[in-house]
């Protein structure tokens, strides 16, 4: 965490301490009003203790297909899309969850749709030519594609003002702090955004960026992959970054992106957040993102368009078997296990799972497996009947962070309509478990009630907005134990992650961001079309 607490924000001892005491409903300030109502959602422990005990029945019915996809997040989603693209039909996506869409699913009240986890979209940059790809064939992307600066569609491009961080009692425009700093640390910054500004144009001698997206396109001189031996927090200290606002804004984004605090991050995937993207647009900022109400979940669906009537949904691939011709695969569907045989299978599902699924799993691909960690995460929406009080400083933003706070602060979900006067919104507040092990986090996550998350959040938000308790007519929790793959020193460039990316074998391939090592959007539709595209030279 950043240097020194504010006024405003609540420390994770804190947090952490309303949580343990807040076992019961109703345990608010005295005389505040009880909690909201609401439902716990996410982690189901049984399905988990089903996968590691095998404990299937027989199977009653055999399916055939000729490509099994396994998992319907963005990896999975954008395989099917790939395949389809190639005219290719003959494949079903199986889903654990009852939806697909993975980290990009979404809500929707009465009033507006709302994130439950991811929830924007940087504009891509020239490498990033699948997402622009997708983006075109939505109508979000206008014109050519493959344009230096294409105009994007104004209802998904983010309303203004985008963002604000509140300090001191007073909201600041953006997320860099600058009210009330000495001349040192506003040179600091400058000096800060030179050098990212430098790592963003920075060439190798192949002609590579330094640090691209898809991170697969990135420089392969080892002078800069070595960076993934030190932590972020390092680098920034080596070079002379000392300041507490820029070491406060490297943690924010190691947790937001990463779900890791900065002393814990690779160097290389530190740098890579700031100087990786350098998407530009002929109507707007090239640090706006596109996002909806409902988060990224609008391009989930754009890509399960494809998919239509292939998605299996309640499916537990169980076991993986490989024949002469075929792969047979054990999936539990409600109370039945159901024999999938397939000529091909895509593994887009975490990598942490397949070695419980697949016996003859060769053993040095088992260990790149299961050598990731995980970060827990815990996201609440928030129902309101009104918008809250303000305090002072810059207006009401789309992203609303606390500087010096346990949480990551909320997205608003209503922003994107502000031509609408509504009665009310959701705010969708997001907090990455960084501060204990990732274990840890996960009985945090397990074991913790809804009340008790609920009466530690509102506790946080109330030092900013004193009326949210009063306002929140609903207050749903989601828990996620393995929301994304950490990128900490030494995962990225040490030969596991690179032994799963190259994984090739005549009839299983892989596709999920953590063969990226770490969870974005660009990733996980690379990975997934890259496994299609291994399918289709096979098929």
């Amino acid at each position: 965490m950043a240097r020194g607490l504010s006024g405003a924000g609540v420390s994770r001892r804190e947090f952490l301490c309303t949580v343990a005491a807040a076992a019961v409903a109703g345990c608010g300030p005295r005389g505040s009003p009880a909690l909201p109502p609401g439902e716990l959602l996410g982690m189901s422990q049984a399905l988990g203790h089903r996968l590691r005990d095998g404990n299937f029945p027989p199977p009653s019915e055999v399916r055939k297909t000729g490509v099994l996809i396994v998992g319907a997040g963005i990896s999975g989603l954008s395989a099917a899309w790939q395949l389809a693209k190639a005219a290719v039909d003959d494949f079903l996506v199986l889903e654990m969850e009852n939806e697909a869409g993975g980290n990009s699913r979404a809500g929707q009240s009465p009033l507006v749709a709302y994130p439950w986890a991811a929830h924007y979209l940087p504009l891509p940059g020239p490498e990033a030519t699948l997402v622009r790809e997708l983006l075109a064939e939505l109508g979000v992307l206008q014109g050519d594609p493959a344009a230096v600066k294409p105009a994007y569609d104004e209802r998904y491009l983010c309303a203004t003002p985008q963002e604000r961080v509140y300090r001191n009692g007073l909201w600041d425009d953006g997320l860099l702090p600058q009210r009330g700093l000495e001349v040192g640390e506003r040179e600091q910054q400058r000096r800060f955004q030179a050098r990212m500004d430098e790592l963003k144009q920075a060439l190798d001698s192949d002609g590579r960026r330094l640090f691209a997206i898809p991170m697969a396109l990135s420089s392969r001189d080892q002078a800069w992959r070595a960076l993934d031996r030190i932590s972020f927090k390092q680098w920034l200290d080596d070079n002379g970054f000392t300041a507490p606002t820029l070491h406060w804004l490297a943690n924010y984004a190691c947790r937001d992106d990463y779900g890791t605090s900065h002393a814990e991050t690779s160097a290389w995937a530190g740098l890579h957040y700031f100087a990786c993207r350098n998407g530009e647009a002929s109507n707007a900022a090239g640090d706006s993102v596109l996002t909806a109400p409902e988060g990224n979940a609008w391009l989930a669906r754009g890509l399960a368009r494809h998919a239509a009537g292939r998605i299996v949904t309640g499916a537990l691939a169980g076991r993986i078997e490989e024949g002469k011709t075929s792969l047979a695969v054990d999936v539990l569907q409600g109370a039945k296990t159901v024999r999938y045989e397939a000529r091909q299978l895509i593994w887009a599902a975490p990598a942490f799972v397949l070695p419980s699924v697949w016996p003859a799993m060769p053993g040095e691909l088992r260990a790149a497996a299961l050598a990731g960690d995980y970060a827990p995460w815990l996201t609440a929406n928030l129902h309101l009947s009104d918008f809250p009080e303000e305090r002072r400083g810059a207006p009401p933003a789309w992203d609303n962070v606390f500087y010096d706070s346990p949480g990551l602060g909320y997205v608003v979900a209503t922003h994107q309509l502000i031509r609408r006067r509504l009665p009310g919104t959701v705010l969708t507040y997001y907090r990455a478990l960084h501060d204990v092990k990732p274990a840890e986090g996960r009985r945090l996550l397990l074991e913790t009630p809804r009340e008790a998350w609920a009466a530690g959040i509102l506790a946080e938000l109330e030092r900013v907005h004193p009326d949210i308790r009063r306002l929140t007519t609903q207050l749903d929790v989601f828990r996620s134990g393995h929301a994304m793959r950490r990128p900490t020193p030494g995962s990225l460039f040490d030969g596991r992650r690179e032994k799963l990316a190259n994984f090739r074998h005549p009839r299983i391939a892989l596709a999920h961001a953590d063969l990226s090592g770490f969870s974005l959007f660009e990733e996980a539709q690379y990975r997934g079309v890259q496994a299609a595209r291994r399918v289709l030279d096979s098929l």
